[in-house]
C-alpha cells in the first residue's frame, strides 16, 4: 500500500469518526432538549393543576352557598305559611271562644241557637257537663266549682243531674257540694289579661285527689286539640291549590 493509499483510508477513518461524533452530539442535544422541556413543563403543569383545584374548590363553595341561601329561602317560607295558619287557626279559637261567651250569656248567637233548639239552652248544657263528670268521677261526694255567676243555675239543675246519674250509673244518688270558691268570671274589656273562664263547671273528688275540668274552655281546647291536624291539612291544601 503506497502513501496515496493510506492517506486515503486515514480520511475515511476521520471522516467516519466526525460523522459518529455528529450523530452522538444530535442525539445529546435532542435528549437535553427533551429533558429541559420536561423540567420546564413540570412546574407549569403544577401551577395549572393547583388553579383548577382552586377553581373547583371555589366552583363547590358557590354551589354549597347557593343551596343553603335556597333553603333558607324556603324554610323562611315554610315559616310564614305555618305562622299564618297559626294566626288563621287562633282568629277560629278566638271566634269559637266568643260563641262559647254567648252560649253562657243565654245570647242567641249560632252556637247558642243549635244548643238551645236542640239541648234547652245554657241551663240544660250545664246539667249534661255535671252528669258527664259524674260519670267520669264515679263518686259518692262531689265537690262542684262553677263561676258565681253561674250559681243559682247549678242549684237550679242539682236534683235532675243527681236523678239522671244515679239512673245511669245504677247507684244512690250523689252527694254534690257546690264550692263556696268559685271560676273565675268571663272575659271582658276590663280584665282581658288575667284568668277568666267562659263557662261549664269543673267537680273534684271530696278529697281533690280527682279532678274532672269540664269548662266549656276546656272542652274547646280539646276540640281544637283533636281538629288542629285537620285544618291545618286543610289549609296546606287550600294555600297548595
Amino acid at each position: 500500500m503506497n502513501d496515496a493509499d493510506v492517506s486515503k483510508q486515514i480520511q475515511q477513518m476521520v471522516r467516519f469518526i466526525r460523522q459518529e461524533a455528529e450523530e452522538k452530539a444530535n442525539e445529546i442535544s435532542v435528549s437535553a432538549e427533551e429533558e429541559f422541556n420536561i423540567a420546564w413543563s413540570r412546574p407549569r403543569e403544577a401551577e395549572k393543576k393547583k388553579i383548577r383545584q382552586e377553581y373547583e374548590r371555589k366552583e363547590k363553595q358557590v354551589d354549597v352557598r347557593k343551596k343553603i341561601e335556597y333553603f333558607m329561602q324556603l324554610n323562611a317560607s315554610r315559616i310564614k305559611v305555618l305562622q299564618a295558619q297559626d294566626d288563621l287557626v287562633n282568629t277560629m279559637k278566638e271566634a269559637a271562644a266568643k260563641e262559647l261567651l254567648n252560649v253562657s250569656h243565654h245570647e242567641h248567637g249560632i252556637i247558642d241557637s243549635i244548643l238551645h233548639h236542640h239541648h234547652g239552652g245554657y241551663k240544660k248544657l250545664l246539667h249534661d257537663l255535671i252528669v258527664q263528670s259524674l260519670l267520669r268521677l264515679k263518686e259518692p261526694c262531689v265537690l262542684l266549682r262553677c263561676r258565681k255567676h253561674d250559681v243559682h243555675l247549678v242549684e237550679h239543675v242539682l236534683e235532675g243531674v243527681k236523678e239522671e246519674y244515679a239512673e245511669k250509673a245504677n247507684v244512690h244518688q250523689p252527694e254534690i257540694i257546690v264550692d263556696e270558691i268559685h271560676l273565675p268570671p268571663a272575659p271582658s274589656h276590663h280584665n282581658m289579661h288575667g284568668p277568666s273562664c267562659s263557662g261549664g263547671v269543673v267537680l273534684a273528688s271530696r278529697d281533690g285527689k280527682i279532678v274532672c275540668e269540664n269548662t266549656l274552655d276546656a272542652r274547646l281546647e280539646v276540640v281544637f286539640r283533636k281538629k288542629l291536624p285537620e285544618i291545618r291539612k286543610c289549609l296546606s291544601a287550600r294555600a297548595a291549590a
